[in-house]
């Protein structure tokens, strides 16, 4: 059954209400047995199932709500390369084998992404224009600066852009400079997770909605998951929850530190907002609380910034919302506050993702650290590699064992109050 979701499941953010892509709903009415069994329909679940039924492998997506439920249909929009960290700490970090191929691989992912969007016809208001980088200082800038040089050695084109050009491509003359990556670009995040599930079902993936994975055990060589509507049975196993993971598997979802990142969207402000972003790259800032800014396909704008929604129509949030908007457009007369909406980012503490074996047959990538659209396709698309017979040093990171932090909720709870008063400092002054 492809439709319209239900009006017993509310929208989850402005993605959700206008996207073009069809929403789809299909409970499981039996058990079921198949190769590989996909928890999570979002990015990460439905590239992995796409890239293997387009091999001709058996597998079935098993999602507890709706598609793009959790962080896909939550996300900021932004089709960036690389992660938050420079390309020369990935290395670093990583060592010149794997974090120079790593770099590369993610600095060809929007280009991947796009891709996909144009083979598939989805229909998620794709705009490869790029995205700004934004200082916010003087020290912000210099980071540019180094990224800029380190990205220009890797032959990458990307602008660093001083304070008159940044204003001119965005509309407002707070930043300090900017970079501007022309491999990036927006989309309706929502759209293209849609999208990219509509993709795999034509290509032979049996895609399961309001389908909740109670259990997970192993059993005569093979993996039962038990479910509010069954049971499936599965040679291999794929956890693609990722920020939304829950106990499930023992530890996942201490693995990392959950943060919150919240987006707030006017309502369509027409030609009088034509000078804010007039080519629609979306923009993300260099300082340590981070927020963004980008104008959608019907001229609303989008701000966020780290945090949950704090209050409602005249709430902590909006008053934020309204503030930073007019102290970076202040010509603009007071806009009107249409819907706002917050998700869930799974931080690691060296700001790189992670591959896990869990166990025989079971594997996650995890701790996307806010870069949920790339990364997710990318890995998805090469854990189906993996699982069909690729070498594992083929995949974007090597496959380690699962590593646990005892300190993950105390630091998800220190930086919840910091968001919470950065909100209320900059929503009432």
């Amino acid at each position: 059954m492809n439709n319209r979701s239900s009006t017993a499941q509310s929208t989850i953010s402005l993605w959700d209400a206008s996207a073009k892509e069809n929403a789809y709903e299909n409970s499981m009415r039996e058990d079921v047995t198949t190769d590989v069994a996909i928890v999570g329909g979002g990015f990460t679940g439905n590239s992995t199932a796409l890239h293997l039924a387009n091999k001709g492998v058996q597998c079935h997506v098993l999602e507890s709500e709706k598609i793009g439920y959790g962080g896909s249909g939550r996300n900021v929009g932004l089709v960036n390369a690389g992660l938050w960290l420079q390309p020369q700490k990935i290395r670093a970090q990583l060592g010149d084998r794997v974090g120079a191929r790593f770099v590369q691989l993610l600095g060809e992912a929007p280009a991947y992404v796009f891709s996909l969007i144009e083979k598939h016809g989805i229909q998620c208001e794709a705009r490869r224009n790029g995205t700004i980088h934004a200082a916010h200082s003087d020290t912000g800038f210099t980071d540019l600066r180094e990224r800029s040089e380190e990205w220009h050695r890797l032959k990458a084109p990307v602008d660093l852009m001083d304070r008159e050009e940044t204003a001119e491509r965005t509309g407002t003359h707070v930043f300090y400079g900017g970079l501007l990556d022309h491999r990036a670009g927006t989309i309706n995040p929502m759209g293209y997770v849609r999208g990219l599930s509509r993709a795999a079902r034509d290509a032979g993936a049996t895609i399961f909605t309001g389908t909740r994975v109670l259990k997970l055990q192993r059993h005569q060589g093979k993996w039962r998951l038990e479910t509010n509507l069954g049971s499936v049975t599965a040679n291999r196993v794929v956890l693609g929850t990722n920020a939304y993971s829950d106990n499930l598997w023992p530890g996942l979802k201490r693995c990392f530190t959950l943060i919150h990142y919240f987006q707030v969207a006017t309502k369509p402000l027409g030609d009088i907002a034509d000078f804010i972003l007039p080519e629609r790259q979306g923009v993300w800032d260099t300082a340590p609380i981070m927020f963004n800014v980008r104008r959608d396909h019907y001229g609303r704008i989008l701000i966020g910034s780290m945090g949950k929604i704090i209050g409602g129509e005249n709430g902590v949030t909006h008053r934020w919302a309204k503030r930073n908007i007019q102290r970076l457009f202040p010509s603009l007369p007071e806009v009107e506050i249409e819907k706002s909406w917050y998700g869930q980012i799974a931080m690691t503490p060296d700001h790189l993702p992670r591959i896990y074996r869990l166990a025989e047959g079971l594997y996650t990538p995890v701790g996307y650290n806010g870069r949920g659209i790339t990364p997710g396709t990318i890995f998805g698309r090469d854990l189906a590699n993996f699982l069909t017979g690729t070498n594992a040093e083929q995949l974007p990171l090597p496959v380690t064992e699962l590593k646990t932090l005892s300190t993950s909720w105390i630091k998800s709870k220190t930086y919840s109050a910091a968001f919470t008063a950065n909100q209320f400092t900059h929503g009432y002054r």
